[in-house]
């Protein structure tokens, strides 16, 4: 171990005297890795505790993976879609058997609460059954109307990009590692993932399970490093890049991605919306709103950091609110018990602590929480709610990635939906009502991916069969759905003709064939045909 890394030998005194892992099991996961350029050490947000000692990826190395992925993809492309489908299905029961373990590491690496890490299995496992079942739907050969009835034979076919490079975060370090690449491989692509190097141990576990599920191993490859470096390299390598970060980053991506004329999905930002309408009932949406705002620290892209609430029921709903949120169960365990657990850095708790003194400075109420707590761990903040918040506070638009939301009161349903749909992002909103017909014309209104009826998140989330992106800055394409695997391949048409060219044939001049043509036109059109 190097001089640097080298840890205190006195445990019993201090917690991050002492691996928080079994060294043996990182030294197995970190072969999986493509790196040769030095070593760095993770820590456990929760407790500061060192992690694991891995090794870091040089570009070389992301070129070398890539190579490798390339030429199994030649082979695995040619694998049946019945037995590529089987391999996830495998997946799906593996990832079930092995939740308990890959939920501690969930917790281990990103400092939240056993409840929602839990989260991650199920939505992991959800994306491989749901592509497993539809694969022959979603990528087998389709019929297409030809140009003339019984004389042209159209089809269309899906064909593997080649090599995807996946770039995810630390927030969601099983299923944004995972989830995206699921598709990928199913639809004949290989893979080289970049799990961002603060939580690495769970997406190389996740790919472990993946090779004990049947995957030839270089058909996933891991490389470990600093987006500049590691990332820079595969978006430079790869065929298709699918990125899940900030909009900032996810412009460079962009940017990148069209120099090369590669294909890009890019999950980004929010400043997410909850509207609370005056028909809402008050406890229901006070419960559900605590999930939407402080589930993982408030650390999800999908998270609700404004919370707009009927004149009707407003102080109701804080009552009814603020009394659960004071109840909230703050801690560095791995139990059920606890309701919310760490930030993931001393960065992101700058930003929270900023973004509430900021507000607090320019004459915003703090109505709860409002402070660090390093009595619980070196990167806890108590979940903040806050009035009075206006345009000149930092937290007003910008994405605060915390446990920090701000109250509104509205009157009219429409300065609600209008103010919802303010500021450059549009990625999930909520709307809480008891008429869900009414809250689905209300959803259709607002300028976001996913809108979610008397739920925060999960109900979109979880519906594998729906698209799941951003629209305006908060990203292009979507994952999930019949989307988050088309982006992965190449529509190819084939059209065969029969009997007669679509051209002049057997003496008749070009005149006349045109004039065949528009009379074959107009019955086609009287016939009702596309």
């Amino acid at each position: 171990m190097s001089e640097q890394t080298s840890i205190p030998a006195d445990p019993e005194l201090d917690p991050t005297a002492s691996w928080a892992t079994d060294q043996s099991a990182v030294r197995r996961l970190s072969g999986l890795l493509r790196a040769t350029a030095g070593t760095r050490t993770s820590y456990a947000p929760a407790t500061g505790q060192p992690v694991a000692e891995l090794p870091l990826s040089s570009a070389d190395d992301v070129v070398a993976a890539v190579r490798a992925a390339r030429r199994t993809q030649r082979s695995w492309k040619g694998t049946s879609l019945a037995d590529r489908a089987a391999i996830l299905l495998r997946y799906h029961d593996l990832v079930l058997d092995h939740r308990h373990e890959l939920v501690d590491l969930v917790i281990l690496e990103s400092g939240k609460a056993r409840k929602q890490a839990f989260e991650e299995v199920g939505h992991v496992a959800l994306t491989a059954r749901y592509y497993a079942r539809k694969a022959a739907e979603l990528l087998g050969p389709q019929r297409k109307l030809g140009m003339f009835p019984v004389l042209t034979r159209a089809e269309q076919r899906f064909v593997p990009k080649g090599v995807v490079g996946i770039i995810s975060p630390w927030n969601y370090p099983l299923t944004m590692a995972i989830s995206d690449g699921l598709p990928a491989i199913l639809a004949g692509n290989a893979v080289v993932l970049k799990p961002d190097s603060q939580t690495p141990l769970t997406a190389l576990r996740a790919v472990e399970l993946l090779h004990e599920a049947g995957l030839p191993r270089d058909a996933w490859q891991v490389v470990n490093g600093d987006g500049p470096t590691v990332g820079g390299a595969i978006i430079q390598n790869v065929d298709y890049i699918c990125f899940t970060g900030s909009t900032r980053t996810g412009r460079l991506v962009a940017q990148q991605a069209g120099e090369r004329l590669i294909g890009a999905s890019l999950e980004l930002g929010g400043k997410n919306p909850m509207l609370v309408l005056r028909d809402a009932d008050v406890h229901r949406a006070a419960e559900g709103a605590i999930r939407a705002c402080f589930n993982s620290g408030g650390q999800l892209c999908v998270s609700m950091e404004r919370l707009y609430v009927a004149d009707q029921i407003y102080d109701a709903f804080v009552t009814a609110f603020l009394d659960r949120v004071k109840k909230l169960r703050l801690s560095a365990g791995t139990g059920w018990d606890v309701d919310m657990g760490s930030l993931i850095s001393k960065a992101q708790l700058e930003t929270v602590s900023r973004h509430v003194d900021d507000a607090r400075e320019k004459g915003a109420v703090v109505l709860a929480g409002g402070k660090a707590r390093p009595d619980l761990g070196p990167l806890f903040y108590e979940p903040t709610v806050l009035s009075g918040v206006t345009p000149e506070m930092e937290c007003f638009d910008n994405e605060t990635f915390g446990p920090v939301v701000s109250l509104y009161r509205f009157s009219d349903e429409s300065e609600a939906i209008e103010r919802a749909n303010e500021g450059e992002y549009g990625l999930n909103a909520s709307v809480w009502t008891r008429d869900g017909r009414r809250g689905r014309a209300i959803a259709a209104q607002l300028v976001a991916g996913t809108v979610n009826v008397n739920e925060g998140y999960a109900a979109t989330f979880g519906s594998i069969d729906t698209p799941m992106g951003g629209m305006r800055s908060s990203g292009l394409g979507r994952r999930q759905g019949v989307e988050g695997i088309r982006r992965y391949v190449d529509p190819q048409a084939i059209a065969t003709q029969r009997v007669l060219p679509i051209a002049a044939s057997h003496g008749i001049s070009d005149e006349t064939y045109a004039e065949v043509l528009v009379t074959a036109m107009r019955v086609l059109k009287k016939l009702g045909r596309a």
